[in-house]
């Protein structure tokens, strides 16, 4: 059996007292040995988090204390290996960053749909079907027919939905509009947007991705290719099979076999994505991390230094640092 549970989870709900939470809720986590990520702000909780499995029960059991998450779902994931090596609570503007004043997912989120239910909607010649993932993402797959706004964050996509012919077509009718993301919670505040924007007829996937991918057998899908995936799977097909690509330690970008046979790609260092984008310097610095993370690897000790992605994207919130499916 793994040694390390991994529980992600989200919820959309109103928590004024956000930073009171955070000392104790530390406490807990450190308390039971447990390691990842936890957002807080105002508009509720998002999180990723690992350790042993009782651990991560407990964490779980002391947050469904509070009746505001009594009802928190989350998902569960098995490795033999710690997937985190620091345990850090965070208080943000929002648990996933929009950049938009007033969209509210308690208030104002799209009408849930169920994976079983997908097919039909989206089916439809009417709705218009967006995918909300960054690019990086949707490059790996998507469902058949939907629009990629081309982003390189969430954040841009409020500038694209302004912009969008397909969601401001002639006349005054808005049209009946389907949006998904990977495991639901982008898509949940995107519809929000849309919904504050006017757009009455506004649908998104319960679950997201992964929860259809899971769900619905292959010969009914319309996913096409791989679901990239924010843990060491980096993408997942059908039946949440691991999938064939690898990850750029240096930029975290998915990377396909060719991509790994390039002479660009260094183990740690760069990829054919990134090496462009760093100096000499930086990449000896990475070089030497890589080095040492590998050392530590094969004494099976743990080696702080792992690869980060880029200043920039850490700065920017990307959530490619959030970890399996919290965005």
């Amino acid at each position: 059996m793994p040694a390390y549970l991994t529980a992600a989870f989200y919820k959309f709900v109103n928590l004024p007292d956000a930073e009171q939470l955070k000392p104790p809720l530390l406490a807990v986590c450190q308390q039971h040995t447990v390691k990842g990520l936890i957002l807080l702000a105002t508009e509720g909780i998002n999180s990723t988090i690992a350790g042993p499995a009782e651990g991560v029960r407990a964490v779980l059991a002391y947050l469904r204390q509070d009746p505001r998450l009594a009802d928190l779902q989350h998902k569960e994931a098995w490795s033999q290996r710690a997937p985190f090596y620091r345990m850090k609570v965070r208080i943000k503007k929002e648990i996933v960053t929009l950049g938009v004043p007033g969209v509210s997912p308690t208030r104002m989120a799209g009408t849930y749909v169920k994976p079983q239910d997908w097919n039909a909607l989206i089916s439809d010649p009417d709705v218009v079907l967006v995918d909300t993932r960054n690019d990086y993402e949707v490059g790996l797959g998507s469902f058949a027919g939907a629009i990629d706004p081309h982003i390189a964050r969430f954040a841009d996509l409020p500038h694209w939905v302004a912009a969008s012919a397909a969601l401001h077509p002639p006349g005054s009718n808005k049209p009946k509009v389907a949006m998904f993301c990977t495991g639901g919670i982008r898509c949940e505040k995107s519809t929000a947007l849309l919904r504050a924007q006017g757009f009455d007829e506004v649908y998104h996937l319960e679950g997201g991705i992964l929860k259809y991918l899971e769900t619905v057998p292959s010969e009914q899908s319309l996913w096409q290719g791989e679901c990239f995936v924010f843990d060491e799977r980096v993408s997942v097909g059908h039946g949440l099979r691991t999938g064939p690509h690898g990850l750029c330690r240096a930029c975290r970008q998915p990377l396909t076999a060719t991509d790994q046979a390039s002479t660009q790609f260094e183990a740690g260092v760069s990829c054919p994505k990134c090496a462009d984008q760093s100096s000499d310097t930086q990449k000896r610095s990475a070089r030497e991390r890589q080095r040492q993370w590998e050392l530590a690897k094969s004494r099976d000790q743990v080696h702080i230094g792992v690869p980060l992605a880029p200043r920039h994207l850490r700065a920017s919130g990307d959530p490619r640092q959030l970890a399996p499916d919290a965005a």
